[in-house]
């Protein structure tokens, strides 16, 4: 006799331990604010009510590190910068994402110097990346959906 028969017509659900949590981390993700040029602009304008990023959970920004679990980079970083971003990641509890929101901080974008960073993957582990010069609110929330679907096939043993 199966746990159908069981529990007749009550409405139990059951799921695997490792769906809840995943489902939980994808509905409450906190980003933290770290816009550092003309794409901050945009990734504003996606927490505002045209575009509405509350309905994926994030109801607002944190601006302190230890309250976040996803870093959004939009914009470049210089050298300067870097260290900064690095203390900022570190200081952020587990488990942690990042995204980088823009052309200068996937690849350094038009700035081909020495004084910016060539991508923010050479700082911190980059998991989602998002095209454009500067991105559009709908490009963060897709690059935002793509991070949920990645959390959600994410198993209990890889963890730790």
């Amino acid at each position: 006799m199966g746990i159908e028969q069981k529990a007749g017509n009550m409405g139990v659900v059951t799921l695997k331990l490792e769906e809840v949590i995943n489902w939980s981390r994808t509905n409450a993700m906190w980003p933290m604010l770290f816009g550092l040029a003309c794409c901050a602009i945009e990734m504003m304008s996606a927490q505002a009510s045209n575009f509405d990023m509350s309905r994926f959970g994030m109801e607002l920004m944190r601006p302190s590190p230890r309250q976040s679990d996803l870093m959004i980079v939009a914009g470049r970083v210089s050298r300067k910068m870097g260290p900064v971003l690095r203390w900022l990641y570190d200081q952020m509890p587990e488990p942690k994402w990042v995204i980088a929101m823009g052309d200068c901080a996937s690849c350094g974008g038009v700035f081909n110097n020495y004084a910016i960073v060539q991508g923010v993957d050479e700082v911190v582990p980059v998991d989602v990346y998002v095209a454009g010069c500067p991105p559009r609110p709908e490009a963060l929330i897709h690059g935002i959906v793509t991070l949920y679907e990645k959390v959600k096939e994410e198993k209990m043993k890889d963890w730790a």
